[in-house]
C-alpha cells in the first residue's frame, strides 16, 4: 500500500515537473520573441538615425568644400589681376627705360663730341702756350725756370722787408708801453704777498742731502728728469740752488706726486725711466686714497653722514685745489661750520645747511672738465648722487644761476661771500692764471691721437704727448702749427707760448 503510494507521488512529481518544465519553455520562447522583435525594433531605429546624421555631415562636409573652394577660386583671381597689373607696371617701366637709354645715348654722343672738341681746343691752347713761353724767353733772354727762381728771390726779398717792417712796428710799440710794463713790475714787485701766494701755489721746493743726487735726477742725456716730467706733467728745475730741486706746476695733486716720486725714488737710489713710471703710478694710487681719507676725516670732523663715496672723494679733492689763490678744502669747511651756525639763529636745520655748505664748490673738483658753470655742475653731481632737493638746489643757485627755491640757498650764498670776502683770502689773478693753463691743456686734449697735455714753465710751454700708432711725424708737425694757431687766435696770453709735440714709440719684450 505504501508503494502504490510512493509510486503514486512520484509520478505526481514527474507529471507536474513536466508540465511545469512545458510552461518554462513557453514563457521563454514568449519572451525571447518578443526581446528579439524589440532589438530589431531599436536596430532599425538606431540605423534610422545614423543614415540621418550621415546625411547630415555630408551636406555639411559638401557646404564648407564649396566654401573653401570658392575662397580658393576668389584668391586665385586677385592674384591673377595682382599679376596683370603687375606685367602692365613692369611693361610700363621698361618702355620708360628704353626711352632713358635712348636719351643717355643721345647724351653720350653729344659728350663725345664735346671732348674732342675740348681735346682739340687744350692742344691749341697747349701750342699757343708753348709759343707764349717761346717768345717770353727770346724776349726776356730767360729761360722758365730761370724765371721761376727769379721770381721766388723776389718774393723772398719782400717777405722779408715785410717781416723787418713788422718786427720794428713791434720794437716802437714796445718802447711806448716800457713805461706802463715798468710801473706795473714796480707795482708787482712791491705786492710781496701775492708773490708769496703765487709761489705756494705753484712751486714746491724738494730738498735733498747733497748735489751729486742731482746728475742721478737728471740722468744720462737727461732721459730721467725727462721721464719724470713726461709721467708727472710737472716742470723740474734743477739749478745751481744749494741741496734743492725746485718743481713746478699749476696743479697741486700732480706737483705732490712728482715729491712724493722723487722723494722715493732717491730713497731707494734706483732711477732710470722704467723705474720712474712704476713709482708714478703708485704715487698716483696712493694720492688717490689718500684724497679718500681726507674726504672721510673731513666729513666725520663736520659730523656729515651718509654721503656717496663719490662726494666724499670729491671733498678730499678739494684739498688740493684752490679758488682765487684760497684752498678750496678750508673754504668749503669755513662755509659749512658758517651755515650752521646761520642756520641755528633762523631756526632751519644746521646739519642740512653744513652739508650743502660743504658740497657747494664740488662742481670745481669734477674728474672731466665741463664747459658748465661749476656751480650747475655741482648741482648736477648732488642730484646724480642721492642729495637732497634743498641741498642741490643751494649749490646751483649760490652765484644765482637757477632761481632760489628753499630757505637755505640765500644762506649759502651770503656765507660763501662771506669767506672769500675776508682780507687777504682770495688772488683772482692767481685764479685767472691758473684756469688759462688748464685752457691750455684741454685745448691740446681736443685733437685726436693726444694722450697727454702739460702747460709748464708758468704756461709759456704746452707739451703735448701723442700715441705713435695714431700720429704720425707729419703729423705732429702739423698739430704743432694748428696748436700754434689756436693759442694765438683763441687767447690771451703775455710773452709768447712754444708748443711741444712729443712722439715716442716703445717695443717692450718680455722674456720667462
Amino acid at each position: 500500500m505504501d508503494l502504490m503510494i510512493l509510486v503514486g507521488i512520484v509520478a505526481g512529481l514527474v507529471i507536474g515537473f513536466a508540465g511545469a518544465w512545458f510552461v518554462f519553455n513557453s514563457v521563454l520562447k514568449t519572451r525571447k520573441e518578443s526581446l528579439v522583435s524589440e532589438a530589431m525594433k531599436e536596430g532599425e531605429t538606431i540605423k534610422e538615425k545614423k543614415i540621418l546624421q550621415a546625411k547630415e555631415r555630408f551636406l555639411e562636409l559638401k557646404s564648407q568644400h564649396e566654401k573653401e573652394v570658392n575662397d580658393r577660386n576668389h584668391k586665385v583671381k586677385q592674384s591673377e589681376d595682382k599679376i596683370r597689373n603687375r606685367e602692365k607696371e613692369l611693361a610700363q617701366q621698361t618702355e620708360q627705360l628704353k626711352k632713358k637709354d635712348k636719351e643717355i645715348e643721345t647724351q653720350r654722343e653729344q659728350l663725345n663730341k664735346q671732348l674732342e672738341l675740348t681735346q682739340k681746343k687744350q692742344s691749341e691752347l697747349d701750342k699757343n702756350n708753348q709759343k707764349a713761353v717761346t717768345l717770353l724767353e727770346d724776349l726776356s733772354k730767360m729761360t722758365a725756370d730761370q724765371a721761376k727762381n727769379t721770381l721766388m728771390e723776389q718774393l723772398k726779398e719782400d717777405a722779408r722787408n715785410a717781416a723787418a717792417g713788422q718786427i720794428q712796428a713791434i720794437i716802437d710799440e714796445a718802447k711806448l708801453k716800457a713805461n706802463q710794463d715798468a710801473k706795473k713790475i714796480i707795482i708787482q714787485t712791491i705786492q710781496r704777498t701775492a708773490v708769496e701766494h703765487a709761489v705756494e701755489n705753484s712751486v714746491s721746493v724738494f730738498n735733498i742731502e747733497n748735489d751729486e743726487v742731482k746728475g742721478r735726477i737728471i740722468g744720462r742725456e737727461g732721459r730721467n728728469i725727462r721721464a719724470l716730467e713726461a709721467a708727472t706733467g710737472v716742470e723740474i728745475i734743477v739749478d745751481d740752488t744749494p741741496e734743492a730741486i725746485v718743481l713746478s706746476c699749476f696743479d697741486p695733486v700732480r706737483r705732490e706726486i712728482a715729491r712724493l716720486s722723487l722723494h722715493q725714488l732717491v730713497t731707494d737710489g734706483r732711477i732710470h725711466p722704467a723705474r720712474v713710471e712704476e713709482v708714478v703710478a703708485k704715487v698716483k694710487k696712493n694720492i688717490e686714497d689718500e684724497i679718500m681719507e681726507v674726504g672721510k676725516r673731513t666729513c666725520i670732523d663736520l659730523g656729515i653722514h651718509g654721503l656717496h663715496s663719490e662726494l666724499t672723494r670729491m671733498v678730499g679733492r678739494m684739498k688740493y685745489r684752490s679758488s682765487y689763490g684760497q684752498n678750496l678744502l678750508q673754504h668749503s669747511r669755513e662755509v659749512a661750520n658758517l651755515c650752521a651756525t646761520m642756520a641755528s639763529e633762523l631756526g632751519l636745520n644746521p646739519k642740512t645747511a653744513k652739508r650743502a655748505g660743504l658740497l657747494h664748490d664740488i662742481g670745481k673738483v669734477p674728474d672731466d672738465e665741463s664747459e658748465l658753470p661749476h656751480a650747475i655742475l655741482g648741482m648736477k653731481l648732488a642730484e646724480k648722487y642721492g642729495e637732497k632737493p634743498d641741498v642741490c638746489n643751494a649749490i646751483g643757485a649760490h652765484h644765482d644761476e637757477v632761481e632760489m627755491k628753499f630757505m637755505l640757498s640765500p644762506i649759502i650764498q651770503v656765507c660763501d661771500a662771506i669767506s672769500g670776502a675776508r682780507p687777504g683770502a682770495r688772488r683772482e689773478v692767481v685764479e685767472a692764471y691758473i684756469q688759462r693753463l688748464r685752457d691750455l691743456e684741454n685745448m691740446a686734449m681736443e685733437y685726436p691721437g693726444v694722450s697727454k697735455s702739460f702747460a709748464i714753465q708758468a704756461g709759456r710751454e704746452l707739451r703735448v704727448m701723442v700715441e705713435a700708432d695714431k700720429v704720425s711725424d707729419d703729423q705732429s708737425d702739423a698739430l704743432a702749427l694748428s696748436l700754434a694757431n689756436r693759442i694765438e687766435t683763441e687767447m690771451t696770453y703775455p710773452g709768447q707760448v712754444r708748443v711741444t709735440v712729443i712722439r715716442e714709440k716703445r717695443a717692450v719684450g718680455v722674456a720667462r
